[in-house]
């Protein structure tokens, strides 16, 4: 019986073979990267001139007296404005309404933007048409919106006339000019505009819950309750997770309602002002564009923190 040994000759053709499919391999990652950076580049000038840059520039003129107009020289002042704005009066108003808002506005919001999910994602007759409905004010320009609501919070509109009938007479404010109920009206103008946003993240994420959780507990004996806790919510999380994040980033920005509802911006006697409405005020009417921009820096660091320390309680699933 005979025996052949293999020569390296013979064994060249199969390792060559082996690495031919890793020879292409670098430029083609290369391509792919080139691919990626081109179709982020938009993006990123994007970000890079109307976001990185700007913000920059405000850290560097809360450090200045910088003003809108005038021809005076700008010139370093330290953290004056920042001492100046944090002990400010108004500023601090502005933070206690927008943080009684956030702690209002977010859950309500969500409350009820879960509720229309659910709705809409059953199979009734017209779904559609309920989803259009409920999401129409997302698209609704806030200044023809408020226009409105301000007519419906007149103490002769439609809203008080509904509560002089229920309560008889005895509940019909005077909404937009009391310094009580002027922030409630602003949350509820706000809340029926923001939850049909929530209702579309939160529809999504509920047809993403397998249909075959719901047959199985309902095999078990689950009651819709116990269904609603045990497989809708836990399937939701990462949805909900969301929401309550931008939702609050988004009502510490609210500006619209407050600077068109009153009959003054942040009235009466600075009920409704929020910080980015201190912020505007503060750059451009009062044309202090450092101790504006000491405002946004400081709002940033507040709503930063804010979401941060949100992420770090309420962990979407899967993160570690």
């Amino acid at each position: 019986m005979s025996s052949t040994t293999a020569s390296p000759a013979d064994l060249a053709p199969d390792d060559a073979n082996d690495d031919a499919p890793n020879v292409g391999l670098a430029p083609t990652r290369r391509n792919e990267a080139r691919t990626a950076w081109s179709f982020s580049a938009p993006g990123l000038l994007f970000l890079l001139v109307f976001l990185i840059i700007p913000f920059l520039l405000a850290i560097a003129f809360s450090f200045s007296n910088a003003r809108l107009i005038t021809p005076l020289p700008t010139r370093f002042t330290g953290v004056d404005n920042y001492v100046e704005v944090l002990t400010s009066g108004t500023f601090w108003r502005g933070l206690l309404n927008n943080t009684i808002f956030v702690l209002v506005v977010v859950p309500v919001q969500t409350f009820l933007a879960l509720m229309l999910a659910i709705l809409v994602n059953r199979k009734i007759p017209g779904r559609t048409i309920f989803r259009t409905i409920y999401f129409m004010p997302v698209v609704t320009v806030m200044a023809a919106a408020a226009t409105i609501w301000v007519l419906l919070f007149n103490p002769d509109g439609l809203i008080n006339a509904v509560m002089e009938t229920i309560t008889f007479g005895a509940f019909a404010p005077d909404w937009l000019n009391s310094t009580t109920w002027a922030l409630p009206a602003v949350m509820i103008v706000s809340i029926w505009q923001g939850v049909g946003f929530q209702m579309i993240i939160l529809l999504a994420s509920l047809q993403d819950v397998p249909d075959t959780l719901y047959e199985a507990a309902s095999i078990d004996g689950a009651t819709p309750w116990q269904q609603f806790v045990n497989v809708t919510l836990p399937g939701i999380r990462n949805g909900l997770i969301f929401v309550v994040t931008v939702t609050t980033i988004l009502a510490f920005r609210l500006f619209d309602q407050v600077y068109l509802m009153p009959q003054s911006p942040g009235g009466p006697l600075d009920a409704t002002r929020t910080m980015m409405l201190e912020m505007v005020q503060t750059g451009f009417n009062e044309q202090a564009i450092g101790r504006g921009s000491a405002i946004a820096v400081v709002f940033f660091v507040i709503v930063l923190t804010i979401t941060l320390v949100q992420r770090r309680f309420i962990r979407e699933e899967g993160q570690v």
